[in-house]
């Protein structure tokens, strides 16, 4: 009969727990305890906020800095990190949603290296369109090879500077307002020669009504061949009977010194200039007034617009020296022109540049070869003239023949020289 409750058989080699061999039954016995290991947590779609999260448990409960139990396996990855820092988040504060990746700190050496360089592509596409842009405006109408027998060129450069009546483009207002009256055709208000060398540069006025000799000349229209009749003429007369072509074979006849470059500028230009850098500063020395030029100045410094400044550089009846004190005006004006036009504040503002160079270049006349860069040239040269090593001078004058001023031939042919040879300056003129 089977005594077990499953009807097992009374084989006890098939009881339950493999009891003993003895006789007498076996008592009960203990049944070993079975622990079970609880369910791992659901891991939070967002990490906890503020503190730090410590994803370990004891008994069977979540803890915060507590000792793992012996065993367990969270399945966290410890080596995940929540946030763009030490603190979490993506501003280093608490924890923040979802993962950032770290960016790369910026290359500022790779950045500052492309930054100058369109700086230099950008300078020279400027440069070059400010270039072709005056380059265009330059009026490159006198012809120097029409003049005949030139003589041999010397050390340096020499510029011919002229100062037109010439009213073009100036409108009936514009003439009352300048007091230029309305004659027809041009003629020269004032001459100079600047020589730019080694040894500074040297400006010397020649006054209009010097006297010179008019010699045989090449007609700058109809090429016709004019011998030389020994005809002695104001120095004026010689740019009215032919234009910039005959003025310079005179010039370069009279005192043997070859012209490199021509210049002229007319009446309107010349305010235009000095209206687009905001006018000049000058220190006169003493009043005067010339109801002719409408000249009406005080003693002192003082800023002069463009209508003043016209007024001021061909008023010569107000002074005793006449033609002579007013190249010395001329000269100083013309110096202090240049000074105060190349500044940083003209040339590094465009909207003072432009114009300038706009109201310059719009009424200049040059000769065929000139070229911007012996225009900039004569420019900072004329600065140079009352500073450094320049010197101003007029022509030298030994005395007058019925109005016309005679020019001491010694010392010119010795300034001449000196000039040529590129040497110091050491004529006094007048």
């Amino acid at each position: 009969m089977n005594d077990w409750p499953d009807r097992r058989t009374g084989d006890r080699s098939e009881r339950y727990g493999q009891g003993s061999a003895s006789p007498q039954p076996e008592s009960a016995r203990a049944m070993p305890h079975i622990q079970r290991r609880p369910a791992p947590p659901q891991r939070p779609t967002v990490p906890p906020q503020s503190q730090g999260y410590d994803d370990r448990y004891q008994g069977g409960q979540p803890g915060y800095g507590n000792n793992p139990e012996p065993g367990y396996d969270s399945g966290y990855n410890t080596g995940q990190v929540y946030g763009g820092g030490a603190g979490g988040g993506r501003g280093g504060g608490g924890g923040g949603a979802g993962y950032v990746q770290g960016r790369p700190a910026p290359d500022w050496r790779r950045r500052i290296k492309l930054g100058a360089l369109t700086l230099v592509v950008v300078l020279l596409v400027v440069s070059v369109s400010t270039y072709f842009w005056a380059d265009g405006k330059l009026k490159r109408e006198v012809d120097l090879a029409k003049v005949i027998e030139r003589p041999e060129a010397g050390d340096g450069t020499n510029y011919l500077i002229v100062g037109s009546d010439s009213r073009e483009g100036m409108s009936a207002e514009d003439k009352k307002r300048l007091r230029t009256g309305s004659a027809e055709g041009k003629r020269t208000d004032s001459m100079m020669i600047l020589h730019d060398g080694s040894n500074g540069p040297t400006l010397v006025s020649l006054p209009r009504d010097s006297q010179v000799e008019i010699p045989s000349f090449k007609g700058s229209e109809s090429g016709k061949m004019f011998q030389g009749t020994g005809r002695q003429v104001k120095l004026n007369a010689a740019y009215a009977e032919d234009g910039p072509e005959l003025l310079v074979r005179t010039v370069e006849f009279n005192t043997g010194l070859r012209i490199d470059h021509y210049v002229e500028i007319g009446f309107g230009g010349f305010a235009q200039i000095v209206d687009a850098i905001g006018g000049v500063e000058l220190d006169i020395p003493k009043a005067f007034k010339d109801k002719k030029s409408g000249a009406d100045f005080q003693a002192g410094k003082q800023t002069l617009n463009g209508e003043q400044s016209l007024a001021f550089v061909r008023t010569r009846y107000a002074f005793a020296g006449s033609d002579l004190d007013r190249t010395k005006n001329q000269q100083k004006f013309l110096a202090a022109l240049a000074s105060q036009t190349a500044t940083p504040s003209t040339i590094l503002n465009p909207f003072k540049l432009y114009p300038t160079m706009g109201a310059g270049l719009d009424t200049l006349i040059v000769d065929k070869d000139m070229s911007l860069w012996a225009l900039g040239n004569m420019f900072f040269a004329m600065k140079g003239v009352t500073g450094g090593d320049g010197t101003s001078m007029n022509m030298p004058i030994s005395g007058s023949n019925g109005g016309n001023l005679v020019w001491d031939k010694a010392k010119v042919k010795q300034l001449v020289q000196q000039l040529k040879n590129d040497e110091k300056v050491t004529v006094k003129g007048n």
